[in-house]
């Protein structure tokens, strides 16, 4: 029997769209991105080469089918897509998961997650900092409408679930004017359609009132919920203070660049004995992270990463979730696929297979 269910964030933005092509040139996606990014410190591991997989391009049948195929045989239960849901049906990047729901692929499961916010240009580094697309919320009408959008993959057998409810996590939950309603709403209208509710979890750190607002559990942001729980030694707040950089900046010769954080201390940040124990939260890891071919000099980067602190890194999460029940026994990884942000499971020409191998290992030791 398995430990823990394993559930990747997957990003669907692996195949071209009309909005990218006129935000950002004919044919634009992710790989865009990965493809330019550059070293900007000695030792720097860019760019990013995927390895078995190539380059990929998510209309092609074949890409998903490999992909839930090396999920299976390493251990990964299923795909979180990233769901986006602008508001009056507005939807973008949706064709990746309906392949899937749509696909026979019967071993690796799904769930979705909402990514309620603007898209920004800031977040590509577009220095004009231009809007692309707001987040609106609507009201009584676009939310059962866009509930009625999701109805056929809650009822699917595959969709990953917690007391037999379909599981839904939101990204901006402070982002909704009045989640409470909203989840109410939902819970209501699975009912009305078979359901037994709908499972609501936020992706928020651990200070957030979950509960107060409507949710069944949350899920930390990964890993930015880690680099405030990060200890600098003595000597590093003392640099920071008077000279203001730290260690990490001085190692790597990269004064531009502050948010430079060790594996190792990622990892130690992961230890969470000191996070209240009523506070349900379904833990969340990442193996590696480096955000530079988005935001540059902006983006905060994990140096020092090997599958062995990955490893320990899980056995962190589980500590947190063995006395669940077993259908809560949920660790996330972020991600199978943001490859922009230095933050995968796929293989690449540095380790390649490394980090799944670490995830079967976690399913198969006993302890």
């Amino acid at each position: 029997m398995k430990k823990a269910r394993i559930i990747a964030y997957y990003l669907p933005q692996f195949h071209p769209i009309p909005e990218n092509d006129i935000w950002w040139g004919k044919g634009f996606t992710e790989w865009t991105n990965v493809a330019k990014a550059k070293p900007l410190f000695k030792g720097h591991d860019q760019p990013k080469l995927p390895a078995d997989l190539g380059y990929y391009d998510l209309r092609l049948p074949s890409i998903l089918e490999e992909q839930a195929r090396i999920a299976k045989e390493y251990g990964v239960d299923g795909f979180c897509y990233w769901h986006y849901w602008f508001g009056d049906g507005k939807r973008l990047l949706e064709k990746p998961f309906q392949a899937h729901l749509n696909s026979k692929i019967k071993d690796v499961g799904f769930s979705l997650a909402w990514a309620n916010v603007k898209w920004g240009g800031l977040d590509y580094g577009d220095k004009y900092q231009r809007l692309l697309i707001d987040q609106k919320y609507l009201g009584l009408e676009d939310f059962t409408k866009h509930f009625y959008e999701v109805l056929p993959a809650f009822k699917d057998e595959r969709y990953l679930k917690i007391d037999n409810k379909p599981i839904f996590t939101i990204y901006n939950p402070l982002g909704l004017p009045d989640s409470n309603y909203f989840i109410s709403l939902w819970n209501k209208l699975a009912v009305d359609n078979g359901l037994e509710g709908v499972y609501f979890i936020a992706y928020q750190h651990f200070n957030f009132s979950y509960r107060e607002h409507g949710f069944d559990a949350l899920t930390p942001p990964s890993p930015s919920h880690l680099f405030n729980r990060v200890k600098f030694s003595f000597l590093d707040k003392l640099l920071n203070k008077f000279v203001g950089y730290k260690l990490n900046q001085l190692k790597y010769r990269t004064l531009k660049l502050r948010n430079i954080y060790t594996h190792k201390q990622i990892v130690e940040a992961s230890d969470y004995r000191d996070v209240a124990i009523d506070i349900k939260f379904l833990p969340s890891c990442s193996p590696n992270w480096d955000h530079t071919p988005r935001s540059g000099n902006k983006g905060q980067v994990i140096v020092e990463t090997n599958p062995e602190l990955f490893y320990q890194n899980l056995l962190n999460c589980y500590k947190r979730i063995e006395n669940y029940k077993m259908d809560e026994k949920i660790i996330f990884i972020k991600a199978w696929n943001e490859w922009a942000e230095g933050n995968y499971l796929e293989p690449d020409h540095r380790i390649g297979f490394q980090n799944l191998e670490k995830i079967r290992l976690f399913q198969d030791i006993t302890f």
